[in-house]
């Protein structure tokens, strides 16, 4: 079994189709698709390995929850900045908000107790060992009598 991505955004498609068009000679693809981090997922003999590209975060944003064996990523932030002038009655408000949530169905063979998470340089790195039985064994030679 391998691992498989799923995204549960319901409405992602639908919303792709409307802005990946090119609308008056102007694409906005990489607006749409922005707040959606990049991944790279990677198998080795002793545990699955994801990198999630997250520049910009702090290892508070992120929240990771594992459900029925489905890893899920998430991040919701929030940014509010008030300027005030009494002097010459100006008031500026910036709101910025941006959230993701990425879910991964992860194989039987994964040891969903030790999986560990770290946060460094712009990238979650998780990693997802594999159960012991599930490692190769070396060739083991056999006599014959």
């Amino acid at each position: 079994m391998t691992l498989v991505r799923r995204n549960d955004d319901l409405f992602q498609n639908f919303w792709n189709d409307i802005f990946d068009g090119d609308i008056f000679g102007v694409s906005n693809t990489s607006r749409v698709k922005a707040n959606i981090p990049a991944v790279n997922i990677k198998e080795t003999e002793e545990n699955y390995s994801i990198e999630l590209a997250a520049p910009g975060m702090k290892k508070e944003d992120f929240e990771l929850n594992l459900d029925n064996g489905v890893l899920h990523i998430s991040s919701e932030n929030k940014v509010e900045n008030e300027t005030k002038d009494e002097k010459s009655n100006y008031t500026r408000r910036e709101f910025n908000y941006s959230s993701f949530k990425r879910s991964f169905t992860l194989p039987n063979t994964a040891d969903l107790g030790k999986i560990n998470a770290a946060y460094k340089s712009g990238l979650l790195q998780i990693e997802i060992p594999k159960k012991e039985e599930a490692k190769p064994r070396p060739i083991k030679l056999i006599e014959v009598s």
